[in-house]
């Protein structure tokens, strides 16, 4: 197999793996709001999201940042609370335009969940030609997988609220409310105090 497939591959792996659905379902409550029509922003949001996640990835692979694991475990199901909370107090209001606010915390959520894999990453590429080009493999693998999770999304939305009749705003509600019932138990099993 290729380097490149490798690391691809890789980062596919690491946004679809079931064992560690935690990406996966940071990625539901962010697009849970949006429908086919909002591609653009989407796309902005996955594209700071793996952004994020590949600046940190560097950044603790070539050992300018460290970061205690343990407080990185609890502050990722962190983000997806505060991003599943912010959907459930903005869904249906004019006050979910904030994109900039969005835009920003998608980056910085991005951040912190970069540095989740990054001890994973270093063994993982310490064989590699070069570690920037595997880096780079790996975050276009974690765009595509994301790019696949959207999708999924998105037509579960359209099929749910156009066959099942359920309001956008009872749809963002539901999902968010059952996201942050499964983030509960993680961040209590992942607590620092």
């Amino acid at each position: 197999m290729s380097e490149f497939l490798f690391y691809f591959e890789l980062g596919m792996r690491h946004v679809l793996d079931w064992n560690a659905y935690d990406h996966m379902l940071f990625l539901i409550v962010l697009v849970v709001a949006y429908t086919f029509q909002n591609w653009k922003k989407i796309a902005a949001l996955v594209t700071l999201f793996t952004l994020g996640h590949s600046i940190s990835l560097l950044l603790a692979v070539y050992g300018v940042v460290s970061i205690n694991a343990r407080l990185v475990e609890f502050l990722i199901p962190i983000t997806i609370l505060i991003t599943a909370l912010f959907h459930v107090f903005t869904a249906g209001k004019s006050a979910h335009n904030n994109y900039r606010l969005l835009y920003a915390s998608t980056l910085f959520f991005g951040l912190v969940h970069g540095f989740a894999f990054s001890s994973g990453f270093k063994i993982a590429s310490s064989g590699a030609s070069s570690k920037l080009l595997a880096l780079l493999e790996f975050a276009l693998g974690i765009e595509v997988a994301q790019i696949i999770v959207v999708v999924v999304v998105l037509l579960i939305s359209f099929i749910v609220q156009t066959f099942f009749r359920f309001s956008k705003r009872d749809w963002i509600l539901v999902i968010a409310s059952v996201i942050i019932g499964m983030i509960i138990p993680m961040i209590i099993a992942n607590k620092i105090w």
